[in-house]
């Protein structure tokens, strides 16, 4: 394994590509999660050498660890001569001969691609890995579900130690045959817009933080060509699909997945000819072709009917091999060849999976479970604004207690918590008025997802300090 330390660019994409093709795995190092998370990678993979680039780790304020190899020094052993032979070679010569000269060890389609470190949102990260057959098969849905050609083009803002970044936006064009444009930085909007406008992009990948950026400072004109903007990582909260359809004219593609499935499991589509329905609002879409989805019971495991909440078990040829060096935590996830999701949700009649919460998004409060993410839901109608959350923290008398964090300050927690009690909410799911706090900023992991552990000791600190 071989540790790659870039941002979403042309130049981690040639990275990652020469890794595979020398016969090694490239493991994309979450350089946003800090020094200690990084290590803790290098040493679960065994990773001796890391590819990195000087100007990179300067405008990141990174500094390197051991073994780090520079990409501008690898340039500059390369002479001109070099460089044009090289091109004239692979040109001219057939494929098996290059790989001869030059290729590693040719992986099978069982054997490992990658390892993709889960975003530790909730716990710690878990190394998932991902055999070239699970990220091909996503590849294979992606094609079908959207109509690529060679004249389209995809804006990658996200990162490659992202699952959807690492498949969606960088194999899935190089396998499909079409063009990738790349910003290192999602939030930079005005450099996700000029490159989407230049380029005529047709395509955009995003979590519901990034796109909020976008309709905030992306002109009409910068989105004017786009086909196909997908969503996910996070619900879609109304304000920002509503914001988006009336700015750019296009509805979004909201999509489902888990980087134990390379990532992608369901998504929503354009409609297709023949009055078939591709999309729902309020809903993750279909399954992505492949992937078999099924909803039990999750004290009994019993399935349930139609429209019947219940846990989420998933299947298909994108299931990861496992964790790695924790057999453990994959026997825990795994029961007779499923997937356990740990999210909440139902399938309807039509076949389209709507998402109510996470197995782990839930309180116990006087022996009741309360959802944070319907909490969530209309606290959001209420102020108009998708940038608020809800966490728990410990409770003496009850158990747990709830505490919600919002940014806009157009509406006070006084006001917040009166609409909240004239809600259809029951009076137990809503916070006490001294646990909601309007806050700069929701914190925010490099993968676009809420940081859920840093929101609740946010939550404690500013209960500690209300108290």
């Amino acid at each position: 394994m071989v540790g790659l330390m870039l941002p979403a660019s042309v130049g981690g994409a040639l990275v990652n590509l020469a890794a595979l093709l020398a016969g090694t795995v490239p493991v994309n190092l979450n350089f946003t999660a800090g020094r200690d998370t990084v290590e803790a990678a290098l040493a679960q993979c065994g990773i001796r050498t890391v590819v990195t680039s000087r100007a990179f780790l300067a405008k990141a304020r990174l500094e390197p660890v051991p073994g780090t190899v520079f990409l501008e020094d690898v340039l500059a052993s390369f002479t001109t001569a070099q460089k044009a032979w090289t091109a004239l070679l692979a040109r001219v010569l057939p494929v098996p001969l290059l790989r001869r000269l030059w290729g590693g060890e040719r992986a099978g389609i069982d054997d490992l691609a990658t390892v993709i470190f889960s975003s530790g949102s909730t716990g710690h990260p878990k190394g998932v890995m991902l055999s070239h057959r699970n990220v091909l098969a996503v590849i294979e849905g992606m094609e079908q579900v959207f109509s690529v050609t060679p004249q389209d083009r995809i804006v990658g803002v996200l990162p490659f130690f992202h699952s959807f970044g690492f498949t969606g936006t960088l194999w899935f064009p190089l396998v499909s045959g079409f063009a990738a444009l790349y910003v290192p930085n999602p939030m930079e909007a005005k450099a996700v817009g000029d490159l989407a406008r230049r380029y005529r992009a047709t395509m955009v990948i995003g979590t519901p933080t990034f796109y909020t950026a976008y309709i905030r400072r992306c002109s009409t004109e910068d989105f004017a060509h786009l086909r196909y903007a997908v969503v996910g990582a996070e619900k879609l909260r109304e304000p920002i699909a509503r914001g988006f359809r009336e700015k750019f004219g296009l509805e979004m593609l909201e999509g489902y997945g888990c980087t134990e499935m390379a990532p992608v499991v369901s998504v929503n589509m354009p409609d297709p000819d023949g009055g078939q329905v591709g999309s729902k609002a309020g809903t993750v879409g279909h399954p992505l072709p492949g992937v078999v989805v099924r909803v039990v019971d999750p004290e009994t495991g019993v399935p349930v009917p139609p429209n019947r909440e219940g846990l989420l078990l998933v299947k298909g040829p994108n299931r990861m091999l496992g964790y790695l060096h924790n057999a453990a935590a994959t026997e825990a996830v795994l029961r007779d060849g499923w997937y356990i999701t740990g999210d909440i949700g139902a399938v309807d009649e039509d076949g389209f999976i709507r998402l109510t919460d996470r197995l782990s998004r839930f309180s116990k409060i006087a022996g009741e479970m309360v959802p944070h993410l319907k909490i969530e839901e209309v606290a959001t109608r209420i102020l108009d604004d998708p940038n608020c959350v809800v966490t728990s923290i410990p409770d003496e008398d009850r158990g747990e207690r709830l505490v919600l964090l919002y940014t806009t300050s157009a509406v006070a927690p006084d006001a917040l918590w009166s609409a909240l009690g004239n809600s259809e909410l029951p009076k137990l799911w809503i916070p006490k008025r001294s646990d909601i706090h309007v806050i700069e900023a929701i914190p925010v992991l490099g993968t676009g997802k809420t940081d859920l552990r840093q929101v609740r000791e946010l939550a404690a600190h500013l209960s500690q300090a209300a108290a």
